[in-house]
């Protein structure tokens, strides 16, 4: 019995080494325990691996029971954690667009001093509606910093749940909130950052069908995936609904910000990337590995384009790519063009 919780031992901090996914070391785990049962049932009484594996099925038994239970439990927890989240969230008092509540002047102090946001910048960031889409490495740092920036209805819409693996770049998130959907585990840190403003969690991947209606109800969106299926699909439906777009992107040491507007005259993403690279040309993080920090660069660089849109301060990215090289210290500018033949924006406007 020993020798099978030694292996079981094993698989476990094996793969922790590798970061396989918690669910995927329980399943190995799991499929370990099938294994002894099916070797304590099927051979007779004395065969050297049913003895070597405890030499009866009951202590297994009990084993399996004890450990369903703490399974369920932990379920249990994590269920109630999200229900209390969703509970908070619906029980708060509603934002009062363009008014603000006792203790807000005093928190944005910092902002309204500032000669390009003031009074009238704080206030616009109140009343904007901002969608951001993943919260992963790149929406971590942006759902903080536009959270704690005051933005007023901040939507944030992903389907995964939080992993042992995220953590490592992901500080939205917290270790005792693993198996928790993300953007519960988002909407809980930013609603305890600040508990002015509206947070409105998308448990869901964003589909073609409905992408662009759920985008006509923001004023911006925020684009913080890791694959090109789903940045295209945001690209399409931010041109169909008329919305400008922030877009960021990593890879290893390297991450790159860009404003897409074509509504005003500016290339989409599909004018800059008509085809996705091929296959092994440009690996996902999970592949190629990323620098813990640089999301959080590249997420907070997205945040400061996100609030000098709203505000109209300075000079966004509009037509410009901004490429920051964690590698080297380097940080350069290259300028983008429009596309007349572009299939998502070509010739949509003059």
């Amino acid at each position: 019995m020993l020798l099978v919780l030694a292996l079981a031992a094993g698989l476990w901090g094996l793969g922790h080494v590798m970061k396989t996914p918690r669910a995927a070391r329980l399943y190995m785990i799991a499929i370990l325990y099938v294994a002894v049962l099916i070797a304590q049932v099927a051979l007779p009484e004395g065969h050297p691996l049913r003895a070597a594996t405890g030499g009866s099925a009951a202590p297994w038994l009990i084993l399996g029971g004890l450990g369903a239970l703490a399974l369920g439990y932990a379920r249990l927890v994590r269920g109630l954690k999200a229900r209390a989240v969703r509970k908070a969230a619906a029980e708060a008092p509603p934002p009062r667009p363009g008014l603000f509540r006792e203790g807000e002047l005093e928190r944005y102090a910092r902002h309204i001093v500032l000669r390009e946001l003031g009074g009238p910048g704080q206030k616009a960031l109140k009343e904007a509606k901002v969608l951001v889409v993943g919260a992963g490495g790149l929406g971590s740092p942006v759902l903080l910093y536009l959270a704690a920036g005051g933005v007023g209805t901040i939507g944030v819409i992903d389907d995964d749940v939080v992993d042992s693996g995220n953590l490592q770049r992901q500080v939205i998130h917290t270790d005792q909130r693993i198996g928790m959907a993300k953007v519960f585990s988002a909407q809980a840190a930013m609603e305890a950052l600040n508990p002015y403003i509206a947070v409105r969690p998308y448990n869901r991947r964003l589909d073609p069908d409905s992408a662009a209606a759920l985008m006509a109800d923001y004023d911006l969106v925020l684009d913080g995936t890791d694959n090109f299926d789903t940045r295209y699909l945001v690209n399409r439906a931010a041109v169909a609904a008329g919305k400008p777009l922030i877009s960021g992107a990593l890879s290893q040491w390297e991450g790159q910000v860009s404003l897409f507007d074509p509504a005003s005259g500016g290339p989409c993403y599909e004018c800059i990337f008509p085809t996705a690279p091929a296959a092994g040309l440009a690996p996902s993080c999970a592949e190629a590995g990323v620098l813990g920090p640089l999301p959080g660069v590249v997420g907070t660089m997205m945040a400061v384009e996100a609030i000098k849109r709203i505000t109209g301060a300075g000079q966004g990215l509009r037509a410009e790519m901004l490429i920051y090289d964690a590698l080297w210290g380097e940080t350069r500018k290259i300028a983008l063009k429009r596309r007349a033949d572009c299939p998502a924006c070509g010739g949509a406007h003059p």
